[in-house]
Formats: C-alpha cells, sequence, structure tokens
C-alpha cells in the first residue's frame, strides 16, 4: 500500500508540480487517459487478488481521471491577428490605397474587397481578418493624424 501512495504521489508531482504542467492542453487529456488506464488495470489485479478495499479506492481513482480526460478544457479567449500588428504599408498594400487615400477611401476599398473575400461568400477567415486589421489600422492611423 505505501508503494501505491509514493508511486501517486510521484506522479501528482509530475503533473502538478512546478509552476508549468508537464502535460498541458491536449496532452493533460492523453495523460489522463493512460492514468486511467493503468489505475483500472492496477484495481482489476489488486481486486482479483483478494484487497478489495484497494481495488474500491484504485477504482474510484480511475473513474475521476476518467472524467478529467473527458472534460473539455476551458475556451481560450481568441489571440488578436497577426495581421493587427502591420504596419501602415503592409495595411496600404493589403487593401490597395495609396498614402493620400482619404478615410472614405480606406472604406470603399474595403467593402469592394470584402464582398470577395468573406467567409460566407466562400472567402477565407484569415483572409477577411486581414482585411478588417488593415482597414482599422489605416482608420486609426488618420485619426491619430488629425
Amino acid at each position: 500500500m505505501i508503494y501505491l501512495l509514493l508511486g501517486a504521489a510521484v506522479l501528482a508531482f509530475v503533473f502538478w508540480g512546478g509552476r508549468r504542467p508537464l502535460l498541458k492542453g491536449d496532452g493533460w487529456r492523453v495523460g489522463a487517459g493512460v492514468f486511467a488506464l493503468v489505475v483500472f488495470a492496477a484495481a482489476a489485479y489488486t481486486t482479483i487478488r483478494g484487497s478489495w478495499g484497494t481495488g474500491i479506492v484504485l477504482g474510484i481513482v480511475g473513474l475521476w481521471s476518467a472524467s478529467e480526460a473527458r472534460r473539455r478544457p476551458a475556451l481560450r479567449r481568441a489571440q488578436p491577428p497577426a495581421a493587427l500588428a502591420q504596419s501602415l504599408t503592409e495595411a496600404r498594400s493589403i487593401l490597395g490605397v495609396g498614402p493620400e487615400a482619404t478615410a472614405d477611401d480606406i472604406r470603399a476599398a474595403h467593402a469592394r474587397l470584402i464582398r470577395l473575400a468573406h467567409p460566407d461568400k466562400g472567402g477565407t477567415a484569415g483572409l477577411a481578418a486581414q482585411l478588417n486589421a488593415a482597414r482599422d489600422r489605416l482608420l486609426t492611423a488618420g485619426r491619430t493624424k488629425a
């Protein structure tokens, strides 16, 4: 029994010890699933050998680990696309406008391109995000200059 507790302590340290967990994201789910299988096998072995109490405890630990493996991680906030960090030159080239473009020119170029690149019209979400980011960047830069 002491070896079982020692093994559980080592596994707990591996999974939760330190500042960063060893297995994170989907790796944690895989690790919890493997751990559940091992614990279920140990529960079956100890129960067959006649140690009912230890087998029941291991079965409960296996059920907990299996439920943790099935739990979905909390949705993370979407990271802002890399296009938000684009320069003014990049934003102008994406929208196809020059340095002298007015806010109305920027909006018109964006509207023309987003009609073609919108995901509902067969475009991609990444391209639409780049167009939106370019429009926002140019309109914000124009506002700060004025």
